[in-house]
């Protein structure tokens, strides 16, 4: 078998112009590795060796920096006079590039939960320092084919700091270059907002916004023409997702989106408008992260904590009347409100009403008593809730648990704080 310092080849995975990617067997690790290695030729070669060479040093110095569900790990990394290669994470999906072409267009909904996911790894990403500045679907990683997990990779390219604005040249895709990236200007985040952009048009549409028969025309017109809007070429794309990609990939800054918070809000906010039939049936991850970070209770946790409570939480609707917690019975979970109302009544005695953000059934799970329920919870109004169970939050990570229970914390503050008043007030 052949070997790759301690790594075991197993099977090719694709191959370039500069490089092969392997499938790779780590022994002290135990685990499927892939393994990107520039040729040796190339290394070699006088004028790309140093170029190269340079990719992989940038690319390795992110071993272990960039932690986000959506951003394909870095392991390890090697560099001498005739070897080159870097170790990351295996995902097995395929590139987002197969989902490209006319015939193999996904449903609207799946483009906008890949892209959003793609938007919160790149803000990740960019609060660390870190523009991209080659995003395109190539370097776009599925989990699994039918699915819409993602994780970003190839970071051999990126900007490091705010004020890096060194321009590699010789590398990217030039139809996923921005107008800025083309000129050769000082770059920021809003690039990879254009790139983005780009591949979220190819995804929608089965086509490049721009095409020519050589890279200098095609260069001219990035740089200098408009191209035909989504839905010039597909009628049937609903209006919110033509205007997004329109804004993120204006030439102008100004009217780009400046953050990725934008782009990621008018994702969410036109998955909720175009109207999907199993919308309540299948709520999107799109809407429970967003779900999730408005409200008060998570406001603290990270967007790698989100992802997580999104992972171990369950979520369901309930008609007006429906008991969801009952009083006397043992309790395992806890819930939020996310939409809707709910009356809270003990021994048939109305104590308040719970409305969207308001958590509760915690005090059967945390008690050191019996930890039965000492209210019912009946649905006032359809609601959407959110269901922890104890034993899913126990297998949380550290930070999780405790952002959980410093949350926990201000919540009980607040409700003695609300009794105190009432007393002082009787």
């Amino acid at each position: 078998m052949e070997r790759l310092g301690k790594y075991e080849l197993r099977s090719l995975l694709g191959e370039g112009a500069t490089s092969a990617v392997y499938l790779a067997w780590d022994p002290f690790a135990q685990r499927e590795v892939a393994i990107k290695r520039i040729y040796p030729e190339v290394l070699r070669d006088p004028d790309r060796g140093r170029l190269y060479r340079h990719l992989l040093i940038n690319e390795a110095s992110l071993a272990g920096r960039l932690c986000h569900p959506h951003i394909a790990h870095i392991y390890d990394a090697m560099v001498d006079d005739d070897n080159g290669y870097v170790v990351m994470e295996y995902v097995p999906g395929g590139t987002l590039e197969q989902f490209c072409r006319p015939d193999a267009l996904l449903p609207f909904d799946r483009v906008i939960e890949i892209i959003f996911k793609a938007t919160r790894a790149l803000d990740y990403a960019y609060h660390q320092g870190i523009t991209h500045r080659d995003i395109k679907p190539a370097n776009i990683l599925m989990v699994s084919p039918e699915g819409q997990d993602i994780k970003l990779s190839d970071f051999g390219a990126a900007l490091f700091t705010a004020s890096d604005t060194t321009q590699i040249s010789g590398v990217g895709s030039p139809a996923y270059m921005s107008p800025q990236q083309v000129r050769e200007m000082p770059l920021t985040h809003q690039t990879d907002i254009y790139s983005l952009g780009v591949v979220m048009y190819q995804l929608l549409t089965g086509r490049l916004p721009f095409e020519a028969t050589n890279n200098y025309s095609l260069l001219y017109r990035i740089a200098n023409e408009t191209p035909p809007t989504p839905a010039t070429l597909r009628p049937e794309i609903p209006e919110e997702l033509d205007a997004i990609v329109q804004r993120a990939m204006q030439k102008d800054l100004s009217e780009r989106y400046e953050t990725w918070v934008e782009f990621s809000h008018d994702l969410a906010h036109a998955f909720r408008n175009i109207g999907l039939a199993t919308r309540k049936s299948a709520l999107s991850e799109t809407q429970k992260f967003q779900t999730l970070r408005s409200l008060t209770f998570f406001r603290e946790f990270s967007d790698v904590e989100i992802w997580e409570v999104l992972r171990f939480s369950e979520w369901r609707f309930a008609q007006p009347g429906t008991v969801i917690l009952k009083e006397g019975e043992p309790g395992d979970h806890f819930c939020f409100l996310a939409r809707g109302e709910a009356r809270v009544s003990k021994h048939g005695r109305l104590l308040h009403l719970l409305t969207p953000g308001d958590c509760f059934g915690e005090m059967a799970v945390f008690s050191a008593g019996s930890g039965v329920r000492t209210a019912s919870v009946e649905a006032s109004t359809e609601v959407e809730i959110i269901t922890v169970r104890s034993r899913a939050l126990q297998r949380a990570s550290d930070a999780c648990r405790m952002h959980f229970y410093k949350a926990f914390l201000e919540v009980l503050a607040t409700r003695l704080s609300m009794t105190s008043a009432r007393f002082a007030n009787v």
